[in-house]
Order: structure tokens, then C-alpha cells, then sequence
């Protein structure tokens, strides 16, 4: 509810840094050369294109950007109400020290977050390295348990999907030119979004006054009783009114 308390879960940026977390140990190898790790950063493809052509007119390369590398970002956050659970639910969790109050968590809310991954390249060898090493791990799915994504303390199983891949190599120019090989690969991440932790004091005890207006007439005999009550009036049924709660089906 929107009262005006600060709350702030960092569900979005948990989240962000765990998918950058997996593949942030890449390596390849060159040839005659030792394993290099692959540098990771999170950043939109097209900031590192245009840092790359502009490196291109650079004499001294050692200041340009090194390839290979890898870029990730958020495209897309929606709804997911496929995996929507009622809104009245709430989770109760102990608080040290007291047993007279627990913490309150409402029903937390799913949401598909869209990720994307870029690998750049200079040579298909080395994009290929990194492209090989990712794709057996997703099957098309991987997945990882993020610490309080729905309640302090709980580990939710978070899906991450691998729904596509494209390559970009649209190599044109003469042979100074630096050549920038892009594997894209699109990723889905099944997240929740939970809201504030309010404190509730336990019910510990209940006193309830109970008023108990039945007999013990079966419902048979209930039944007998007012099918008497009906055969003893002459009036037609139009015009009768039994002063009964029973209902039944006459024969």
C-alpha cells in the first residue's frame, strides 16, 4: 500500500547482479597464449559499439576498448500473471528475541524480467569460445536460488530462460578497419516483487460466547411433522404459507 513508508527490497538489483554473476568467469585462449578471462559490464551493446569506432581512430591502441568482452542489460519488465497467487495471502515470520509479534509480508507479485547478453568479438574463434561455453548450461533453463527474493530469510528458485540467439557481423570497410563480431543471446528471469514488512502482535487468546438454537427433532421427523401440518389445512396451495425452515420433495 502506497502510505508513505520507505521500503526498498532491492529485488531488481539482486536480481541484475546474480544473472551478471554467471558469466562473470569466462575465459578463452589465444593462440600461443595462457587463458584470459573475458571482462564483463553492464551497459546497453550500442554504448560499446560506438566507444569501440571511435577507439578505431585511436594511433595509440593500447588506450582502445579490449576485445573480446561482454555487455548485459535489462529490456523488458511485464507482468507475469500466469504465476499470480492471491493478493490476500500473508507470510509470518518469527522475530528473535519475542514471541509476542511476528513480521508481515503480503503475497508477493511475479514479474518476467528481460535480459540480454552480449558477446563482442574481433574473430568468430574467439566469440565462438564464449558463445559454446554458455549455451550447454541452459536447457533451456538454469537455475539459482536468490536469498530473501519473497520474505527475510526465504530462498525463492529463481528460472533463468534462454529464449534466443542472434550473430551480428556486418564486416565493411577496407583492412584498417576494426572488425566487431556480436553474438546476442536473450534471457528471461522469473522474478517477485514483494512490498514492506509491517510488525503484527500473535493471537494468543480467543474467547468466543456460543448460542446453540437447535433441537433434537431429526430431520425426518421434521419432515413427517410438517407434511401433517400441510395435510391438515383446507386452504388451496395458492393461498397457504407453511411457517417452516425445512424444505423437502413431496411424493
Amino acid at each position: 500500500m502506497l502510505d508513505g513508508v520507505h521500503f526498498y527490497n532491492q529485488t531488481l538489483k539482486k536480481s541484475v547482479a546474480v544473472f551478471g554473476t554467471i558469466f562473470n568467469n569466462l575465459k578463452i585462449v589465444k593462440t600461443g597464449a595462457s587463458e584470459t578471462r573475458v571482462p564483463l559490464a553492464y551497459g546497453p551493446r550500442s554504448k560499446f559499439l560506438a566507444r569501440i569506432n571511435q577507439d578505431s581512430s585511436l594511433e595509440d591502441q593500447k588506450l582502445a576498448i579490449k576485445l573480446p568482452r561482454m555487455s548485459f542489460e535489462i529490456t523488458s519488465i511485464d507482468r507475469d500473471s500466469s504465476s499470480a497467487l492471491n493478493k490476500g495471502n500473508l507470510k509470518r515470520f518469527d522475530i528473535a528475541g519475542t514471541e509476542l509479534s511476528k513480521n508481515t509480508l503480503r503475497q508477493s507479485v511475479p514479474y518476467t524480467l528481460g535480459m540480454q547478453l552480449n558477446i563482442l568479438a574481433k574473430t568468430q574463434d574467439e566469440a565462438l569460445q564464449i558463445f559454446e561455453q554458455i549455451l550447454p548450461t541452459f536447457v533451456p533453463e538454469y537455475t539459482v536460488a536468490i536469498k530473501d527474493m519473497d520474505g527475510v530469510g526465504n530462498s525463492v528458485d529463481v528460472p533463468i530462460v534462454l529464449t534466443g540467439t542472434t550473430i551480428q557481423d556486418d564486416y565493411e570497410g577496407d583492412f584498417t578497419t576494426r572488425r566487431t563480431i556480436v553474438y546476442t543471446l536473450d534471457f528471461q528471469m522469473k522474478i517477485r516483487f514483494t512490498g514492506r514488512v509491517t510488525n503484527q502482535p500473535v493471537i494468543r487468546t480467543i474467547t468466543a460466547d456460543l448460542y446453540n438454537n437447535s433441537t433434537e427433532e431429526s430431520a425426518a421427523t421434521a419432515v413427517d411433522r410438517v407434511k401433517t401440518e400441510l395435510n391438515s389445512v383446507n386452504d388451496s396451495p395458492d393461498n397457504f404459507t407453511a411457517n417452516t425452515t425445512f424444505g423437502f420433495d413431496d411424493d
